[in-house]
């Protein structure tokens, strides 16, 4: 059976391309489209009704121009029925791979276009906006020649600029303490670091009245001499955190040795063998786990000195006369603060005070986890106290897991009113023996001596004002600190939830305590604003003798210049005419002697006696000087006084 024409040749092999036509692909479907518009071109061929794919990339819906001859439907018709019987032909497997590569090819051309003429639609419209900005920006600039080949190489100038600079001010400037990084100076003044540090009011009333020589702590404390600083430590008021300060963050000549591992550190005085402060991270507890007032006063002398017979010491009675607190029992107890050994050392005694129920509740939380403090030694009056006198809460180990309503039943607990012990003289109440006298008058007697011993203290800081407490240390001691104290609001007390009446009661077991913080806080208060006016006043003292000095320089060149030139012309003028010069004016220079007295008392400025001389010389002179010398000499004893100043 014979095929029709047009059907034997649509059987025919492809037709080759003319020459100089681009030549055709290995896959059938990445034809260019001017090979597919030659092939149309043909009259009579199958691929004139067939319409070539799109290359890959590019599809009808974006800007593709539809080839002019289109066949008609009804011969696509026609070409498409000729198609399937030759399609059917091959085997199925065939014919569904190519159905599936057909199908993946149409997504995958239609996803890529997508994506690339997006891309293209987002770079073009940002290369507007972007020329748009600096045509704004830089418009003198962009004006000038292509505005789309500039425009690009301005942004990449600007872009290497950028990341320059950054690098630069990496080198220049790390880290977030520099200055220039510090915007805040542009905007507003920069807030006092020591301002409302408790969150509360910056507003301070004072309840008690104190002389200056109580607020005005000032130690001459000598690193280089025999000077040694013996810090108090109680428990749980954030003494750690302060002795490390001590140890590693002070600014000193020779600083602390701090070995990685070991908590006590060596801190020797600048060429010597000896330390210059007793706390627990330099010399240890050489008397006794967290020693009170009591045992240091006592046992540090023995230490430092290399005696420790306690008997070197005069006993509490020879010290007194008596147990009962008097007035002179507070000089007595006074001058213990800053008292001075056999060899002739001065001990200057420090503590931390915290806030009674904040410093109570941590207690607890530490005895939770099993501390005892068993090794401190309690040495009172040359012994220790008996189980009698002083009865343990526990019967085990420790007193781990205790619950906090056990903790506040044990009448025993030295956890009560722990800072006014610890700071009171027990001698003067009998040490532990509870039967000496009244309660109410004990208590009485330790919390005057604990104020007196706190007041004549050479420092004491609050735990919740940490910066004020290292700018008062700082004032005492004139010894300064390399990196701020950090003051932490959260601390395990602050997580411990308790009611009202829990909180009254452990006021009401710390009523001591709560009496002698209050004072304290008072008096360091006090002193902290009263150590802030002095330095003002120096600061503006300092200015005003500064204006003085350049006020006096300036006035000493004004005349200096002035005689100068009177000088100068004088002596033109007797050149002219000496003879008639002096016969009119008597007295040719009238400065002369203003410049003679200004250099006199420039060289003999040490010399106040001189000074005077002349000022008493220069009184005694006629009526026709007298206006000029007077102005000479209150000049004088105003330069004289800028000058012995200098």
């Amino acid at each position: 059976m014979a095929l029709p024409a047009f059907a034997a040749r649509a059987l025919r092999p492809p037709l080759q391309p003319e020459q100089g036509a681009p030549a055709r692909t290995t896959c059938p479907r990445r034809h260019s489209r001017v090979e597919a518009e030659l092939a149309a071109s043909r009259p009579g061929s199958v691929a004139a009704s067939v319409r070539a794919g799109p290359p890959r990339g590019v599809s009808l819906g974006f800007n593709s121009p539809p080839l002019q001859d289109k066949p008609p439907k009804a011969f696509s018709s026609l070409a498409g029925a000729l198609r399937a019987p030759l399609f059917a032909l091959l085997p199925r497997g065939r014919r569904r791979r190519m159905h599936d590569l057909r199908r993946r090819w149409d997504l995958g051309s239609l996803c890529r276009a997508l994506l690339t003429r997006g891309l293209a639609a987002v770079g073009h419209s940002l290369k507007h906006v972007l020329s748009a900005i600096f045509s704004k920006i830089f418009g003198p600039l962009a004006s000038v020649g292509n505005m789309d080949e500039k425009s690009n190489k301005l942004l990449l100038a600007l872009v290497m600029l950028f990341l320059f600079a950054v690098i630069v001010l990496q080198y220049v400037c790390p880290g977030t303490e520099c200055q220039l990084l510090r915007l805040q100076a542009f905007s507003s003044p920069v807030p006092d670091p020591y301002r409302s540090e408790d969150e509360s009011s910056a507003r301070f009333v004072p309840r008690y009245n104190f002389s200056r020589s109580d607020l005005l702590r000032k130690v001459d404390f000598d690193i280089n001499g025999d000077d040694l600083i013996v810090f108090l430590h109680i428990q749980k008021t954030g003494g750690t955190t302060f002795g490390r300060h001590l140890v590693r963050n002070i600014q000193l000549e020779q600083p602390c040795e701090c070995r990685v591992g070991q908590k006590k550190c060596t801190c020797h005085r600048p060429g010597k063998r000896e330390t210059w402060l007793f706390s627990r991270f330099s010399t240890g507890w050489s008397c006794g786990l967290h020693a009170d007032w009591t045992e240091l006063t006592s046992c540090v002398p023995a230490v430092v000195d290399g005696k420790r017979d306690a008997r070197l010491r005069p006993s509490s009675k020879d010290r007194w006369g008596s147990s009962n607190f008097n007035s002179g029992a507070n000089s007595a107890s006074a001058t213990k603060s800053r008292s001075t050994s056999k060899s002739g050392k001065n001990f200057h005694y420090i503590t931390i005070l915290r806030d009674p129920v904040s410093r109570y509740l941590s207690e607890w939380r530490h005895v939770q986890r099993g501390a005892t403090w068993k090794a401190s030694l309690h040495v009172c009056d040359g012994r220790p106290p008996t189980s009698e006198e002083l009865p343990s809460c526990y019967t085990g180990d420790d007193w781990s897991g205790c619950p906090l309503k056990e903790f506040m039943d044990c009448p025993y607990n030295l956890a009560n009113n722990r800072q006014v012990r610890m700071l009171s003289d027990l001698t003067l109440v009998g040490c532990y023996n509870l039967s000496v006298m009244p309660e109410k008058q004990r208590n009485k007697i330790l919390l005057e001596s604990a104020k007196s011993n706190l007041k004549h203290m050479a420092f004491f800081g609050l735990t919740e004002f940490q910066r004020k407490t290292q700018y008062l240390f700082e004032k005492t001691f004139n010894m300064n600190f390399i990196s701020p104290f950090i003051q932490y609001n959260t601390t395990r007390a602050s997580s411990v939830e308790i009611n009202e009446e829990v909180q009254k009661r452990i006021e009401g077991l710390n009523f001591l305590d709560m009496e002698l913080y209050s004072y304290a806080k008072d008096l360091f208060l006090q002193r902290y604003q009263f150590m802030r006016q002095k330095e003002h006043q120096d600061a503006r003292r300092k200015r005003q003798e500064q204006r003085k000095f350049l006020k006096g320089r300036l006035l000493q060149t004004h005349f200096q210049s002035q005689s100068q030139s009177q000088s100068q012309s004088q002596s033109q003028g007797q050149s002219q005419s000496p003879g008639q010069n002096l016969s009119q004016n008597p007295n040719p220079n009238p400065n002369q002697n203003l410049t003679q007295n200004l250099s006199q008392n420039l060289t003999q400025r040490s010399n106040p006696k001189l000074i005077q001389r002349e000022n008493r010389g220069s009184q005694k002179q006629g009526s026709g000087q007298g206006q000029s010398d007077n102005t000479s000499n209150g000049t004088n004893d105003y330069i004289g006084s800028v000058e012995t100043w200098r």
